[in-house]
């Protein structure tokens, strides 16, 4: 068994550099990474591309990121919750690339099946497909136009579990699961932070999401805020 646990988030990141590509897991704020994104804060990592459904909030999750102006290129499905993200991409601070949601995840487990490009009929006629190959298929009887787009193969990956061993098999918790297992599937390296890190053979093989084979280095972390965007609560009044 290869141990692939590092001590903490900023051991994990070594070699993570400037004008690199991280795709990272997470669905609003639920299921992010949020050692690693503080990691890349502290040690002021620039010029980065990163893939995530969205980029958090003003003043939390990759928000933190673009406050500090470290993120050259987002590459998204989502924009709303989060001013700071907006503002910079209408001013052109920021170079954005908005894509459908189901061609977000396709893309990224394209990238980890090792196929270089899908074709979906999503984003035709639109400026989705400005300067990309339309094909014409027949399928299911139907003939018409599909979108050739490419896989995803970011330099790092970078997802948080509930818990993982210490040869990076993880396993999600709930709806926290979203994005990461597909992340971590496409990531030329990936690194996965977990709330809980046990011996190899302590999880039920029956109930791993993502096989170790896709994680390069995993660490337990710590000080999870687990925060939601919008928190709702009912009033006395309504429970009458």
């Amino acid at each position: 068994m290869i141990d692939k646990t590092v001590a903490n988030a900023m051991e994990a990141i070594q070699g993570v550099e400037d004008g690199m590509s991280i795709s990272l897991g997470g669905f609003g704020l639920c299921g992010i990474p949020e050692n690693l994104i503080d990691a890349l804060l502290k040690k002021g990592t620039k010029n980065l591309t990163c893939i995530s459904n969205n980029a958090g909030v003003d003043d939390f999750g990759l928000g933190l990121l673009l406050q500090k102006k470290q993120i050259k290129k987002m590459i998204a499905s989502y924009v709303g919750e989060n001013a700071e993200f907006e503002r910079q991409m209408l001013s052109g601070e920021l170079e954005v690339e908005l894509i459908p949601q189901g061609t977000l995840a396709t893309r990224l487990l394209a990238g980890g099946y090792g196929m270089p490009a899908i074709f979906t009929p999503a984003g035709v006629g639109t400026e989705v497909a400005e300067g990309k190959e339309v094909r014409r298929f027949t399928f299911h009887g139907v003939e018409k136009d599909y979108l050739m787009e490419a896989a995803f193969e970011p330099d790092y990956a970078f997802v948080k579990a509930w818990k993982g061993d210490k040869a990076g098999n993880l396993v999600y918790r709930g709806t926290a699961e979203n994005f990461n297992h597909v992340v971590a599937m496409c990531g030329k390296i990936t690194i996965a932070e977990v709330e809980e890190l046990v011996e190899p053979g302590e999880l039920d093989p029956n109930f791993i999401h993502t096989p170790g084979v896709f994680v390069h280095k995993i660490f337990q972390g710590d000080s999870y805020e687990k925060r939601i965007e919008q928190r709702t609560v009912r009033t006395k009044e309504d429970h009458v």
